[in-house]
């Protein structure tokens, strides 16, 4: 709770009070109050008429507390501290019905304080923050706040265009020709919201930069992150199925492209007895030189048989009894969804042609996509610098995802879960390779440009999301233990 509740305005600017939009208040029979929200229930007990009248008006929208006669602003104060992650705060102004700004908490940690600004105070946006479209509003947000800040007029996105460097609210309001105390107000509050530092001058210093913590951090990173878990935002997470009733399901495995099929060989099952799953643990390495020699399409095909073909498909239902298509392969996915797609780039292998072939799961087989040359050469160069060979491994496969088919049933989570998933993947065709005696490498970087010309996709319908090399073990073959590289694992 911010000092300025005790207050009204002294400036042209007016702060306004309200609570987030899923918040109500219930009343008992006995007069007392229990302020419901997403974020749980809290009872308030019995508050003064004036302090009851406050909360229910808030539940409507922003007020200004100076226009509330009698009201017990200490008793107000309390009951608030009470309630964090609910109340929103509004920076009015007198000649709009609009407010020019709101803070709106977004997880139940969000307590917003309004500072004081020196005079003289140096200002500048943090790297984190960033702006977007929602609900038809610009807003700001960051993954170091716990507020977002929707900016309802344009007054209040000048501001905050003036503040990309180091600065002061003078020489915005100069650049933006608004009042110094309007600025004031706005920098304010974006302050108090994390989305704008306070620093020192001679010169600009702000204590973001100097962080050893953030400094490791990307904004993208930190960003994805904090969206792809729960606690720092306040958006739909899991399976909401929120296109259920708009968008058909997409289809469980992507159909074969046009062209003869390559079919693959399919080992016996049950397998013969081999290595422990223990000694194939063991045994496991990531392999950055390859034999001059080159795998089997039989080799392939027990690899692939193993690790990726689909075993069977069912039919699942989900909301509003909307029917849709799951299917069980050797990997784990969620929801037993399976968006990766298989693409194989093959520089050398017995009984295959030079070439690019997707893979069907549901076949196993193989379709010849694209015998380009200088796109098989750009992905097999890109594969070579990865994995620090001298030539480019043998086969290259290359996991793509079909973004629909997650984010169908997910939401906030969809891609954060296709990267664990390519994990799993890469783990599987490691522990397979390794019993089948190949030689194997996961490589943590690949082209998205290259990857959606050289196989046709649609991007960003279907993109590329992890790369695997696999070939025979070299005489001088390198284990990642004893040689680690930026790209390979």
């Amino acid at each position: 709770m911010s000092s300025d509740a005790d207050t009204s305005h002294p400036g042209p600017n007016t702060s306004l009070w309200s609570f987030r939009d899923d918040v109500t208040i219930e009343t008992a029979e006995d007069g007392s109050l229990t302020v419901l929200s997403r974020w749980g229930d809290v009872p308030v007990g019995g508050p003064p008429p004036s302090v009851a009248e406050v909360l229910r008006r808030m539940t409507y929208g922003p007020i200004a507390l100076g226009n509330v006669a009698g009201l017990d602003r200490a008793v107000l104060r309390a009951v608030l501290d009470l309630l964090p992650g609910r109340v929103v705060r509004s920076l009015g102004s007198r000649d709009s019905p609009v407010p020019l700004l709101s803070v709106q908490p977004v997880s139940p940690q969000g307590v917003f304080t309004l500072p004081e600004l020196p005079g003289d105070a140096v200002v500048r946006m943090s790297r984190f923050a960033f702006a977007r479209q929602r609900e038809g509003e610009l807003v700001l947000e960051s993954p170091l706040s716990q507020h977002r800040v929707v900016l309802h007029r344009p007054q209040a996105a000048l501001v905050l265009g003036a503040l990309a460097r180091a600065t002061d609210v003078a020489a915005v309001a100069r650049r933006t020709e608004l009042a110094v105390a309007v600025v004031t107000d706005v920098v304010a509050h974006l302050v108090g919201a994390d989305m704008v530092l306070l620093g020192t001058a001679d010169p600009p210093r702000f204590a973001e930069d100097s962080d050893p913590t953030l400094l490791l951090w990307s904004p993208y990173d930190l960003l994805f992150h904090s969206r792809s878990r729960l606690g720092r935002h306040d958006d739909p997470v899991g399976a909401t199925f929120r296109h259920a009733g708009a968008v058909p399901p997409p289809v469980p495995a992507k159909a074969p492209p046009a062209g003869p099929r390559i079919p693959m060989y399919r080992p016996p099952l049950p397998v013969p007895p081999g290595m422990s799953l223990t000694e194939t643990l063991e045994r496991r390495r990531s392999a950055r030189s390859f034999a001059d020699s080159a795998p089997s399409l039989r080799d392939l095909g027990e690899l692939l048989f193993h690790a990726a073909r689909v075993r069977l498909q069912a039919t699942a239902t989900a909301p509003d009894d909307v029917r849709y298509t799951v299917t069980r392969r050797p990997y784990p996915s969620a929801g037993s969804l399976y968006e990766l797609e298989l693409y194989l780039t093959v520089d050398r292998c017995q009984d295959l042609r030079r070439g690019i072939y997707h893979y069907s799961a549901v076949e196993h087989a193989l379709t010849l996509v694209n015998a380009t040359t200088a796109d098989v050469d750009e992905l097999l160069h890109n594969a070579r610098v990865c994995v620090g060979g001298r030539r480019p491994p043998p086969v290259l496969i290359t996991m793509t995802a079909r973004a629909d088919r997650l984010s169908w049933v997910y939401e906030s989570i969809a891609h954060a879960t296709t990267l664990k998933h390519v994990g799993m993947l890469q783990q599987t065709l490691y522990l397979v390779a390794t019993m089948l005696g190949l030689a194997a490498c996961a490589l943590t970087l690949g082209d998205a440009r290259v990857c959606a010309s050289a196989f046709g996709l649609d991007w960003p319908a279907e993109v590329g999301v992890g790369e695997f090399a696999v070939g025979l073990p070299g005489n001088d073959a390198v284990c990642d233990e004893e040689y680690p590289d930026v790209h390979g694992m």
